[in-house]
């Protein structure tokens, strides 16, 4: 996952991130949302696939054309292994502009590791990338801080956090429709909970 001084801590993390992700029934039915909205072999950008679980492997079953991308090669050596199928690039999330056109992009709890000029610059270009239906799924973690030194299974990091209404706002001005924005609290890893905000959009 994103960006330069983050790729350490994910390479390290590697597999620990699967074994102690607790919840995550509200990314795998946001996943089954977007696959009902598609036909099947639509172009689906997986951005910050991570390990391939269980988006990018949800996706890949369901007959989408997936690219997941990533900037930890070991997070894509495992994705590799455990969601075959799909395309996997090791690249920056924040230069997408040799990725062609999707039907859709994912970015879950992937953009949170970026600063917010980035984010807000990254969103404008993930609308560049949409054609036809241009749906995106998003989910960040509620908070209101810019790249906010943290440790997440024990690595060193910094994340990035919105309100809900500023992050509607966010999305709205990089060119989408906001769908839907609904709140959820869940375990990110054991014995912390935190709200995570998942937001659908379409192009407008």
């Amino acid at each position: 996952m994103p960006t330069e001084n983050k790729v350490p801590a994910f390479d390290l993390i590697g597999k620990r991130y699967d074994e102690s992700f607790v919840e995550r029934d509200v990314q795998i039915a946001e996943a089954a949302w977007l696959i009902d909205q598609l036909p099947p072999g639509s172009r689906v950008l997986d951005l910050g696939c991570g390990s391939g679980l269980p988006t990018a492997k949800q996706l890949v079953d369901a007959g989408m054309d997936v690219v997941g991308v990533d900037e930890s090669q070991t997070m894509l050596d495992l994705a590799a292994a455990q969601a075959p199928g799909a395309t996997y690039l090791h690249a920056d999330l924040r230069e997408l502009g040799e990725l062609g056109e999707f039907d859709a992009v994912v970015a879950f709890f992937a953009l949170l590791m970026l600063s917010k000029a980035d984010i807000e610059r990254n969103l404008r270009d993930i609308r560049a990338l949409l054609r036809g239906p241009g749906l995106l799924l998003v989910s960040m973690v509620q908070g209101d801080f810019d790249t906010f030194p943290v440790n997440f299974l024990g690595s060193p990091t910094t994340v990035s956090a919105y309100p809900p209404s500023q992050l509607r706002t966010v999305v709205a001005d990089a060119g989408f429709e906001v769908l839907a924005l609904r709140e959820f609290e869940a375990e990110a890893e054991p014995g912390r909970i935190e709200v995570q905000l998942y937001l659908r959009g379409a192009k407008s």
